[in-house]
């Protein structure tokens, strides 16, 4: 994965361009470690060889896994970077286009990136923080941290 800060004003923009076989989640997941980031939102798009999609299921309070095993387009990736216990976490929920013209979406677990995969990552100056709801069982984002 490359990257160059496209705008470092008051919010700093990266661009990052993932390369094939790059692992989406763990690569951003690995940038946002390197450049010590504490809040952030990224949109993406670009194309994944494979992905693995994610539907909370309330009930069960753990995510239903769907297996995307085709060359599919990334619509739309949207999301955002938070600290939880001390590390920024990634929360993403992508749109995949198929090749008949359906799509499929929810949250985005995994994805191999092919041929790319185009982030526009804008760091807040300011910083979240994730608490873990006890309703949902899920790191949610605290506005009052």
């Amino acid at each position: 994965m490359r990257f160059k800060i496209i705008n470092n004003a008051e919010e700093k923009t990266y661009a990052l361009v993932m390369e094939p076989g790059d692992e989406a989640i763990s690569s951003l997941q690995a940038f946002c470690e390197s450049e010590a980031l504490t809040a952030a939102r990224f949109t993406a798009i670009g194309a994944f060889r494979s992905a693995q999609l994610g539907y909370f299921d309330w009930e069960k309070k753990d995510y239903e896994k769907t297996p995307v095993d085709e060359q599919v387009e990334v619509l739309s990736l949207v999301g955002d970077v938070a600290l939880h216990e001390g590390r920024p976490k990634i929360h993403a929920h992508v749109v995949l286009g198929k090749r008949d013209g359906s799509a499929c979406g929810g949250h985005l677990l995994h994805g191999i990136v092919r041929p790319t995969l185009e982030v526009l990552l804008v760091e807040s100056p300011g910083y979240l923080k994730r608490k873990l709801d006890p309703e949902s069982g899920l790191p949610l984002i605290d506005i009052g941290a």
